[in-house]
């Protein structure tokens, strides 16, 4: 696996005790997110990496879910066809998605927006394909940075994280999504922030 590939792992593969901790808070605000009750019976995750989101992702959901998964990168999808057997998985483009138009329930992209240099138009791909909700999440800034740097990471770029390219606050991000949604719910499992929206 390439060092860039290896910025969507590390987190997973390298976490000390407090970082588990925060991901395990993280993924249950996701979960709140999907409620059976709402999230409908299609989902989609949009940019999965390894495969370690879709693992998360699998345990929530009701069996009568059905689950599909793309990521652009062959080598991450690889890695995640290999940790998610079963799973319905494809190579594709957040900037277009091979599906017609409101055919999934919901769709989740979960860490992919900050890495993204287009994010307005993966935003307009999700509200295209999307019939009811969609579930992202980025780092919470300037909390992010901060905390990396507290822990002496990535220090000459002030604490960015290496392949972030863009940077929000929790009401940054929701202004850079509402044109094409209505924020229905936030959460703020630090350093995250976890929108439910419904496109307009």
């Amino acid at each position: 696996m390439s060092d860039q590939d290896r910025q969507f792992t590390d987190k997973y593969e390298n976490s000390g005790r407090a970082s588990r901790w925060l991901i395990d808070r993280f993924y249950s605000a996701v979960r709140d997110m999907l409620a059976p009750a709402s999230a409908g019976n299609r989902l989609l995750e949009v940019g999965c990496g390894a495969g370690y989101s879709t693992q998360y992702l699998r345990a929530v959901l009701e069996p009568s879910q059905e689950l599909r998964v793309t990521d652009a990168g062959s080598t991450l999808l690889q890695a995640a066809r290999r940790r998610n057997p079963g799973i319905d998985f494809f190579q594709s483009s957040v900037y277009e998605l091979p599906l017609p138009d409101k055919s999934i329930d919901t769709v989740v992209m979960l860490e992919v927006l900050e890495h993204l240099a287009e994010p307005d138009a993966a935003l307009a791909e999700l509200a295209r394909v999307a019939r009811d909700r969609v579930v992202i999440s980025t780092p919470r800034e300037p909390l992010w940075c901060a905390m990396n740097l507290a822990r002496g990471k990535y220090l000459k770029s002030l604490g960015n994280t290496p392949g972030h390219v863009q940077h929000w606050s929790t009401t940054g991000l929701k202004h850079q999504v509402s044109q094409r949604f209505q924020v229905e719910s936030a959460l703020t499992p630090i350093p995250w922030t976890v929108l439910r929206l419904r496109p307009r």
